[in-house]
């Protein structure tokens, strides 16, 4: 509901702890955590739902729960299970429960067994995979127990079909007919299917006679066909692949997403395509869901402000390219907060989504709607003229639409109600300014409609040449600053439980006119202009350099330095040369050192990435995700990257106590984080109530100012003693 004009609406019929929750129990991996003893002490809702079956019997195998713990397991001895296991699984527990202990001994960071694990009506095929993890220099276990069967099944089936010549009719049907994967065999000549499976047809909805001796093509299978080309290209060149997402469309037209494998085989003499799909909309659903929350405004179903600002420097960046002209808009209703108190929140949410859709009628489908916040909404209008005359009338256009759209009477829950708004607009294209400055140039520009009157709009206009040559001369002086070293380190403490863990290396600038200057008053400009990989080189060498000389001191020796590596950096081809030539040349412990990559370089160049990563990793450097939730990683690819530890982005922390999306998402992080492992940390924590609703969602680790802002080297020290509980000041 909305409480003012600046208040976020709140439906009262989403439960984001529900799609939250779901999200993570999507995963179908039963998971559990070990400790060093191989007790355990965490599991995922698949392993519970693996456990309560293996209580009453259901399965064979290795047993995981015994009467003296919960139906989870939670609490139970793993390895001491695996000991008692008696019978014909008793050397396969004796073989597994041995390498546990090789994982957390440290002799292996890595065991994995295939194993069989039957129930009376199915057969059932898992991997088992240990993972080692250290947390609190303790040894730690991941075991997530991955379901194969359908795998093992296709194996078997695409060796049965390989041999069928010397197999009975009977008996090839029987495991045709009974995968559980939706098959069809077709014949590469003509590309027509000559069998498909029961799965298939119940999946897709057709009888055997409307499919065979037809082609994908004529069954109109394929939603996207460009997806049919890239699996011929692939076949040509492989004969099989496996894992592959694409989207199929059934015989009612309804269009869902597959997880698609295939093989070549040869039957009678054919060169055939045998293909394997399986259902996976639930999963995608459960992964979008997640997305909608971090981008979407729950009221309107429109983007939110984190979405708005994303797409608007995205026009930022095409205007500039194109040197053409864009506009935004934001338009506040007049009076809302009077609408709201004589009628009902709930009749104001109703206004709001109405606007919403008139707004909408008013643009192009390319041009973004999206509500910024309480009764004020954002529209831009992209590419609209070479000339800012002529782009300005045209959102002026624009304008008077929507002014009559709004203005329209409308009927909300029996009740005829009348509207006005007042718009104000700024006319943006090449002159660099940021997201933010053309926001708040239209935000002026409203709030000056609203003092004329209301009802009416009003441009913002200014010279920009000031602003142009303000940021010439910025760059002037950076080049000169990373030359004669005008930069320094702060520290921000992170903190657990009220024990000083480490600290994030923040850039600071001595600017000899302007003082002391942050981060985000030059780096987007050292990023544009490349003296980024100069000034990142220099602060991972200066962290090194007091990661060295902290070791020799008992109150740091433990505290690790974190320090933010920009995309251009990573996308550099001696990336990890220059890393472990820093280490090396500085004589800092590479396990103290934490690595900071955005959520956005993780989608670009998955695999270069993810060899860099790996090599550092295997030096112990460590690497944590920043901002996390903010960007459009899927989980899928960020299960494959070594990580250590995600961090909550502060826009979720700042608004985790009046904005149940923000802390949905804030438990959702939380959730992931301890299913695959990671340690989880939350910056910009700034007031008690915000660290206390954060430890009870399970964070115990916290960056802030409530712990302690940005401070000098001196003054960071002092406070290491603090913690470690000493008052002598000396320190190096």
């Amino acid at each position: 509901m909305d409480q003012a004009d600046s208040c976020e609406a709140k439906p009262s019929t989403l439960d984001p702890h529900e799609i939250a929750q779901s999200t993570i129990d999507a995963l179908s991996s039963t998971i559990c955590v070990l400790n060093e003893a191989g007790k355990i002490i965490a599991v995922n809702r698949a392993w519970k739902s693996f456990a309560k079956a293996n209580r009453r019997g259901q399965h064979h195998g290795i047993r995981v729960v015994s009467q003296e713990h919960d139906d989870s397991g939670e609490g139970a001895n793993y390895l001491e299970v695996c000991d008692r296991v008696v019978g014909p699984e008793a050397a396969e527990a004796a073989e597994f429960a041995e390498g546990i202990r090789a994982v957390l001994r440290g002799e292996s960071e890595l065991f994995s067994k295939e194993y069989a694990c039957h129930s009376p009506g199915e057969k059932r095929w898992f991997i088992g995979r240990v993972t080692r993890f250290v947390t609190q220099s303790l040894p730690r276990a991941v075991i997530e127990h991955i379901n194969i069967s359908a795998r093992k099944q296709s194996e078997a089936l695409l060796k049965e079909t390989s041999e069928r010549l010397t197999l009975s009719e009977a008996h090839y049907r029987t495991i045709f007919q009974t995968s559980l994967d939706c098959i069809s065999i077709t014949r590469l000549s003509d590309g027509r299917i000559i069998d498909v499976n029961n799965t298939f047809l119940d999946v897709m909805g057709y009888k055997l006679e409307e499919v065979v001796g037809r082609t994908s093509q004529e069954l109109n299978i394929w939603a996207d066909p460009k997806d049919r080309q890239n699996m011929a290209e692939v076949v040509r060149q492989n004969p099989s692949f496996r894992d592959v997402t694409v989207q199929f469309r059934k015989g009612n037209g309804e269009i869902f997403c597959v997880l698609q494998s295939a093989s070549v085989i040869e039957i009678h003499g054919d060169s055939c395509l045998i293909g394997f799909f399986r259902d996976i909309s639930d999963a995608k659903a459960a992964e979008d869901a997640i997305r909608d929350l971090a981008f979407y405004d729950p009221l309107t179903h429109c983007p939110n402000r984190r979405l708005l600002m994303d797409r608007l420097r995205q026009t930022l960046v095409a205007s500039t390219r194109s040197n053409r002209k864009s506009a935004l808009l934001l338009v506040g209703l007049d009076n809302f907060k009077t609408l709201n108190d004589t009628l009902g929140h709930q009749t104001g949410d109703l206004l709001l989504q109405e606007v919403v859709r008139r707004l909408i009628s008013c643009v192009r489908e390319t041009d973004t709607v999206a509500r910024l916040g309480g009764d004020e909404f954002v529209m831009i209008l992209e590419d609209l003229s070479e000339t800012p005359e002529n782009a300005a009338a045209l959102s002026k256009t624009v304008g008077e639409k929507i002014l009559a759209a709004v203005g329209r009477p409308f009927l909300l829950d029996g009740h005829n109600c009348l509207s006005t708004s007042s718009i104000g607009i700024t006319v943006f294209g090449n002159e660099r300014k940021g997201a933010h400055q053309v926001l708040q140039q239209a935000d002026i520009a409203m709030h000056q409609a609203k003092a004329a009157g209301r009802n009416t709009i009003c441009f913002f206009a200014i010279a920009l040449q000031t602003a142009v040559n303000a940021r010439a001369q910025l760059e002037d002086d950076l080049r000169q600053a990373i030359q004669t070293k005008q930069f320094v380190l702060y520290y921000q403490p992170q903190v657990e439980r009220g024990r000083l863990i480490g600290a994030e290396a923040l850039l600071r600038w001595n600017h000899p006119t302007r003082g002391l200057l942050a981060p985000d008053e030059f780096i987007a400009l050292a990023e544009s202009t490349g003296l980024i990989l100069p000034l990142g080189d220099w602060v991972l060498e200066t962290a090194c350099r007091q990661l060295a000389a902290w070791a020799n001191h008992t109150e740091t020796a433990e505290v690790s330095v974190a320090v933010n590596i920009s995309g251009l950096q990573l996308r550099q081809p001696d990336f990890v040369k220059a890393v472990l030539a820093v280490l090396d040349r500085t004589g800092a412990n590479p396990h103290n050192l934490d690595l900071e990559l955005t959520e956005s370089m993780l989608v670009e160049n998955v695999e270069d990435v993810i060899g860099k990563m790996t090599k550092l990793k295997s030096h112990g450097v460590r690497f944590s995700v920043d901002d996390f939730g903010t960007g459009y990683s899927s989980l899928a690819y960020l299960k494959r990257f070594p990580l250590d530890q995600l961090k909550i982005d502060r826009s979720f922390v700042r608004d985790i106590l009046v904005d149940a999306c923000s802390g949905t998402i804030a438990q959702t992080i939380i959730s992931l984080s301890r299913a695959m492992g990671l340690s989880v940390i939350a910056e910009g924590v700034e007031t008690e109530e915000q660290r206390d609703f954060l430890a009870r969602l399970g964070c115990d680790a916290f960056q802030g100012y409530l712990c302690s802002p940005p401070l000098p080297l001196e003054n960071f020290l002092l406070l290491a003693l603090r913690f470690a509980g000493s008052r002598d000041p000396k320190h190096q």
